[in-house]
């Protein structure tokens, strides 16, 4: 049963997304990634998937669309 909740839960989830310096891709606190932070435009943008190690992103992509593929089980759009 806890397989199915997983599945179904999966189907309508994102991506994990972390806020990651672009130059760096180093990991950053989530307020680096919001409007108006240190009074001017955000320090970070989100990155989707991937994982970190040492508090650098790798495997993901800057792009939502890229990694959203729906979960497993799930019939709809597949990235191609």
């Amino acid at each position: 049963m806890g397989v199915l909740a997983a599945t179904i839960t999966a189907c309508g989830s994102e991506p994990d997304k972390r806020c990651v310096d672009r130059l760096s891709r180093e990991q950053l606190p989530r307020y680096e990634c919001e409007s108006g932070s240190s009074g001017g435009s955000p320090r970070g943008s989100y990155y989707y998937g991937g994982s970190v190690s040492d508090k650098k992103v790798s495997g993901g992509s800057f792009d939502r669309t890229a990694v959203d593929s729906g979960g497993f089980g799930c019939s709809g759009s597949g990235g191609g």
